[in-house]
């Protein structure tokens, strides 16, 4: 067997998916922020978002010296297994988490409350399901 200690280097999201996120985060975003954020070279920033460019998923318009980028939420993933959903669904995803995040108790007495309202009905000895916000049909 190899040695425990190692760690492969893999992620969930490729750098695509990535670049799309931050670009939802911020259609006014800088590609060396992007660079930046996701740890990869501004050139393959660049030639990300050509891909998801010529793909139809986003939009560039210049505004002065920078871009603005939209996004086609509808774009179908790319990869046959996921080609039924819209890219809106990983968007919203984020989003919602992202969101939830911000709403998160600041003390540990806010914490604890919201352990209780979560396990108040599972007295029975069901398991608490985790639910994530949903958001509304084209809400973006």
């Amino acid at each position: 067997m190899g040695n425990s200690d190692h760690h492969s280097a893999w992620t969930f999201l490729t750098h695509h998916a990535r670049v799309l996120l931050e670009i939802a985060r911020d259609p006014e975003v800088r590609l060396r922020d992007i660079s930046a954020t996701i740890g990869i070279t501004e050139r393959a920033v660049q030639g990300i978002v050509t891909d998801l460019h010529d793909a139809g998923y986003l939009t560039r318009d210049r505004v002065g010296r920078r871009n603005r980028y939209g996004l086609n939420l509808d774009q179908k993933f790319r990869h046959p297994t996921e080609a039924h959903a819209p890219v809106r669904a990983l968007v919203d995803l984020f989003s919602a988490y992202e969101a939830a995040a911000q709403r998160e108790p600041r003390t540990a007495n806010e914490a604890g409350a919201q352990r209780e309202l979560r396990t108040v009905n599972s007295a029975d000895g069901a398991v608490p399901t985790f639910s994530a916000p949903v958001m509304p049909d084209g809400a973006s």
